[in-house]
């Protein structure tokens, strides 16, 4: 076991595909953003996996490009049923973006770094959407970013 090292989290950009709009961060090992390769990976496996999402969505979330230790990972997450959170998992083991597979149930587990930002963006979801159910504020959910050291 290694001791824990905080990771760069960053904001990218704002992701428009077709109707959706998806908050792309970075999350890095020892350096402040993921590699180009890995960014651009991401951004082709969203726009692949919100062409086959759930049907009862509100067309917004958050895609996180990891660039870790000894792996790279990417996931799509996406809010629907009003409380429900929709993951997909993709990983290469290797550490080369363009090896990226889809996630195995022997996969299914959330790294400490990539569970910062989805708790960070639970937390934006309740405060913007969940509390003010009679009138949602996406656009403030979506100008909610993280950016920091964890």
């Amino acid at each position: 076991m290694e001791a824990y090292e905080a990771r760069s989290f960053r904001f990218i950009e704002l992701l428009t595909i077709d109707a959706w709009r998806m908050k792309l961060y970075g999350i890095a090992w020892r350096r402040d953003l993921p590699r180009p390769k890995l960014l651009e990976a991401a951004k082709r496996i969203a726009t692949e996996e919100l062409r086959h999402a759930a049907r009862n969505n509100y067309k917004v979330g958050f895609v996180g490009a990891h660039d870790g230790r000894d792996a790279c990972v990417v996931f799509v997450d996406y809010w629907g049923n009003e409380n429900e959170l929709f993951h997909r998992v993709f990983l290469s083991r290797s550490g080369d973006p363009n090896a990226l597979i889809p996630g195995k149930s022997c996969d299914s587990s959330v790294c400490v770094w990539d569970l910062r930002l989805q708790s960070f963006e639970r937390e934006a979801w309740i405060r913007h959407v969940l509390r003010k159910a009679s009138a949602p504020d996406f656009r403030a959910y979506l100008g909610e970013r993280l950016n920091d050291q964890g």
